[in-house]
């Protein structure tokens, strides 16, 4: 269970190496954008370790490796899809990975979508940086899958209030809805997520809704949230951008 509850909540690539926003870094590239990501899709799906060694640098392989290998232990049919997308306004690639999974616990099973977007480093056709600029999951049980929006901005200014909506999409008549939502730590993305730390408590119609408070210094903020209604369980985790000046977010 302690693993499954981590790759819930961690995704394989949640580790960041240091941004670096040298525009000189694009011309590092020896492998096209596109063929990098078929590559590299292909090495996931494959469960490959040999193509996976091929195409990202060993300091950051020595991390990805033993969270894919957890991740493929949880979800052992996880598919994986990789794609290029618009570069930064600095000149630095960036790409989407999506993952989807099912796995069976008990009577229950549960279903995985996650997505994220990073910047990142080529360096002769290896990867070896990156930098998460939005991430979110969602992983949800019951025969009938609540449908949720997760409305959470990917970008925030340091120190201001925004909104945390975990919005339920169709009526639930008079059943009762209970939820939480935690701030993930560095140490609770990196190790087992214990739910016995996420408070539940009842919820009024429609959802999770709270307003919360950026730090007051840049970095970033990952947050975990679950919802608890009759036919099954959502939880949900997004990863929110702080940044000193809204102009530092480099998206073209």
């Amino acid at each position: 269970m302690g693993s499954f509850w981590r790759a819930a909540f961690v995704t394989v690539f949640c580790v960041c190496a240091a941004p670096t926003h040298n525009p000189a870094l694009a011309g590092l590239q020896t492998l096209p954008l596109a063929r990098f990501c078929e590559r590299l899709e292909s090495a996931l799906n494959r469960e490959s370790k040999a193509d996976l060694n091929s195409l990202v640098a060993q300091d950051v392989l020595s991390d990805l490796e033993p969270r894919y290998e957890s991740f493929r232990v949880d979800f052992p049919n996880a598919k994986w899809a990789v794609e290029p997308a618009e570069p930064l306004a600095d000149g630095r690639p960036t790409l989407l990975v999506h993952v989807t999974g099912t796995v069976t616990i008990g009577s229950l099973k549960y279903q995985l979508k996650a997505q994220k977007q990073m910047a990142i480093r080529l360096e002769k056709g290896k990867l070896s940086s990156q930098e998460v600029l939005s991430q979110q999951s969602l992983l949800r049980s019951g025969k009938r899958l609540l449908k949720v929006t997760l409305n959470i901005p990917d970008v925030v200014l340091a120190g201001n209030r925004y909104e945390i909506d975990f919005i339920v999409d169709e009526p639930l008549g008079q059943a009762m809805l209970v939820g939480g939502l935690i701030n993930l730590s560095d140490d609770q993305q990196l190790a087992t997520f214990k739910l016995h730390n996420l408070h539940l408590a009842p919820l009024g119609g429609g959802g999770l809704f709270k307003s919360v408070r950026a730090p007051q210094r840049p970095g970033s903020q990952t947050w975990g949230m679950m919802l608890v209604h009759p036919d099954g369980i959502v939880t949900a985790t997004k990863h929110v951008q702080i940044l000193n000046r809204l102009a530092e977010k480099t998206r073209t």
